[in-house]
């Protein structure tokens, strides 16, 4: 254990050490914060330019609607219609022609401009004009008061949502907060065993060929060389997400201060603080270190197999496949968390580390848990057995593309 703590210690300070490392953990959480909410306040900011809509109505029955409105609408006959377009194009956008009766025609009216119509300037058009049609033809009944009686009728009935717990209190709860948790943990998770399932490979494959490793075998034993190396970029991993977590908090909560909060925020907090948090940290720290010793075992395998980067697609290929699979399985049972797609993926080894945090957060019966991480953890332990049969073999091999009929072989070697 001694050597495998050294072999931790160099890889680890090494690698945190690094200039890209802490530019990218330093300005990774400014950078996402700015794709974020830099779009979102640039959205809002409304332009300085007052554009003009110009209003032909035929009918002259829908005028009015349009009087008094923002943006403004200008109204001309039909004869003046292109001299009004025509002599202020900066501030005439469009041209809006009514031509007939909507309630009998409704597709009688019409949009123009000289460029694309802005969406939003479409909508409201489209919604002042069914709002004039819905009372025109209320009105068509001579039914005394039967707007009112329909606005009446037509009440937002909002189902609120509350789980029972098992001392029988009663707590606020919001299917949507709860997929979004578990969403985030299967994100990490996926984006975890990536990249840095990844790095591990590429470390093997740097020290291989640089011929670092023939020396360093002979003071320790492959296996700790490798199982070194995985802990020791877990352990880089784990530190860059803890940093990226307390600045990212820190950024939102600078933000929220600045742009301020609306009251759906107070809404989605409350069954935000009622999930099973405990549940949730167990079982994320379970799938996580499982699912990451699981692939990054793989991973140190190839590194120490192949020769050349480009010989990694034929072993990367079936890996990546299992793990888009697994997001989109994930994607897919968050909607049905009981269904069966979400069941098996949740216990099949290679996709239950990402599918499970996806189901932990609506409830998941105990047994399904211990089966998902006791089949998770033997697996991962088999493809560490495996890896390491492989990798003493392979470390030290140079000249040969390996294929997977000869690493069966190595798997079988005394």
């Amino acid at each position: 254990m001694s050597k495998i703590s050294i072999i931790i210690a160099r890889e680890f300070t090494t690698r945190i050490k690094k200039k890209s490392f802490i530019l990218l953990t330093l300005l990774l959480p400014f950078l996402s914060a700015v794709i974020i909410f830099v779009p979102v306040w640039l959205g809002s900011v409304k332009g300085d330019d007052s554009h003009k809509i110009v209003v032909v109505d035929k009918t002259a029955h829908y005028l009015p609607a349009f009087v008094g409105q923002n943006p403004q609408f200008i109204v001309v006959p039909d004869t003046q219609m292109r001299e009004a377009y025509r002599s202020d194009t900066t501030d005439v956008e469009a041209v809006l022609i009514i031509s007939d009766d909507l309630c009998k025609k409704p597709d009688a009216v019409t949009l123009y401009s000289q460029r694309e119509i802005q969406p939003e300037l479409q909508m409201f058009v489209e919604g002042t004009i069914r709002e004039q049609v819905r009372r025109d033809k209320l009105e068509a009944y001579n039914v005394e008061g039967l707007d009112q009686i329909i606005n009446d009728v037509q009440t937002d009935v909002a189902v609120q949502t509350v789980k029972w717990q098992d001392n029988g209190e009663e707590s606020m709860s919001s299917g949507t907060v709860a997929m979004v948790a578990g969403f985030i943990f299967t994100f990490l998770i996926y984006m975890f065993v990536m990249i840095y399932g990844a790095m591990v490979m590429r470390s093997v494959m740097e020290e291989k060929t640089n011929r670092i490793v023939e020396i360093m075998v002979s003071s320790v034993r492959p296996f700790e060389l490798m199982m070194g190396k995985i802990i020791a970029i877990a352990l880089v991993g784990l530190t860059q997400m803890l940093i990226w977590g307390l600045m990212l908090a820190l950024i939102l909560g600078f933000t929220s201060q600045c742009f301020g909060t609306d009251g759906g925020v107070g809404e989605m907090l409350t069954p935000l603080l009622h999930l099973p948090y405990g549940e949730l940290s167990v079982m994320f720290l379970l799938c996580f270190i499982g699912g990451y010793l699981l692939y990054a075992s793989f991973f140190s395998a190839i590194g120490a197999a192949i020769n050349e980067p480009s010989d990694s697609s034929q072993f990367m290929m079936p890996v990546t496949i299992i793990l888009v699979f697994a997001m989109y399985a994930a994607m897919g049972s968050a909607e049905n968390t009981d269904g069966p797609l979400a069941f098996w993926t949740s216990l099949f080894p290679l996709t239950s580390p990402i599918v499970m945090m996806v189901r932990v957060p609506f409830g998941v019966p105990l047994w399904q848990e211990v089966l998902c991480i006791v089949l998770l953890f033997a697996t991962a332990l088999l493809f560490v057995w495996m890896a390491a049969r492989i990798y003493r073999v392979g470390i030290l091999m140079y000249g040969k593309k390996p294929s997977l009929r000869e690493m069966w072989k190595w798997l079988r070697y005394k």
